[in-house]
């Protein structure tokens, strides 16, 4: 215990807040997918993963400088979704949500095994960005520069989208085509575009958060794998739906798991779930999430 010091546990922080960043930035585009149309997308965590490869095999084979990655690759994978959703996804609305749940498994099932076939199993390091290579002097310690981009960015993208979605008119159709979509559309909004815009939006920011979390880890099929359990539980906990919800969730379970593995190594890989309990105890729909109205 005698690590367990000030500077200590504001690096833990710090870790917490990166890890909080990719969780937030998937919880978000789950969130939105979810909320506007009512769909769980098991396969998001494999659309990190791809976004992660769109980057690592754009710097093998054409030279993709990491910062135009963080715009290719949500693109590329951001349309991969929007061909998802408009082959198989739109034919089991209105059909029993477990259809969809059914089908985004066997889609990570499926996409995975490809790029083992592609990559291999054990997959391979993507270097960081020489500008965003070293350690930046925080005052209490050198902390790795890279790291703090990836919070920074997380911090600003979520915001963004929290703008868009909750304070423009743009979000104002998005939810009212999900919400009252005879309505909408007798006020002449294409909603079927508007449904497939935002599924391909809500991939995308998964795979943002795979461009990021590539130089932090080893690019592999299964890296998905060991967030999306975890993001499925920041959503719960932050409200099934709820844009802000998932946002903060996602940053605090980030800091609270980092500084709880710590504090407590033995609840390190369960602390998160315990918090989602609780939650589902005292307030069954999330943080911020609202009680759906009986029919």
């Amino acid at each position: 215990m005698s690590q367990l010091t000030p500077d200590y546990l504001l690096i833990q922080i710090f870790n917490g807040l990166v890890n909080g960043g990719f969780y937030a930035l998937l919880a978000l585009g789950l969130s939105i997918i979810f909320g506007m149309l009512r769909i769980v997308n098991f396969a998001h965590g494999t659309m990190y993963m791809l976004g992660a490869f769109v980057a690592y095999y754009g710097a093998q084979e054409i030279h993709l400088p990491f910062f135009a990655a963080l715009i290719v690759a949500p693109l590329v994978v951001g349309a991969f979704g929007l061909l998802l959703e408009v082959t198989l996804l739109r034919r089991l609305y209105g059909l029993d949500p477990l259809y969809n749940l059914l089908l985004t498994f066997a889609l990570v099932l499926v996409i995975e095994d490809l790029m083992r076939l592609v990559a291999g199993a054990l997959g391979s390091p993507y270097e960081t960005p020489a500008m965003l290579a070293g350690a930046t002097n925080l005052g209490f310690t050198e902390y790795p520069t890279y790291r703090l981009f990836v919070i920074v960015v997380s911090v600003i993208v979520c915001a963004a989208v929290y703008v868009i979605i909750e304070r423009t008119q743009l979000g104002a159709k998005i939810r009212a085509a999900t919400e009252k979509p005879d309505l909408t559309r007798a006020f002449g909004i294409d909603t079927s575009r508007l449904v497939s815009a935002t599924f391909a939006f809500g991939v995308a920011l998964a795979a943002l958060g795979g461009v990021l979390a590539a130089p932090n880890t080893n690019v592999q099929p299964t890296m998905g794998d060991s967030v999306i359990i975890n993001t499925f539980a920041i959503v719960v906990i932050g409200g099934m739906g709820s844009i802000l919800g998932s946002i903060v969730a996602g940053f605090a379970l980030g800091v609270i798991a980092a500084v709880g593995a710590v504090l407590f190594p033995p609840i390190a890989n369960t602390l998160i779930f315990i918090v989602m309990v609780l939650v589902i105890l005292f307030r069954p729909a999330g943080l911020f999430g609202k009680p759906e109205r009986a029919a």
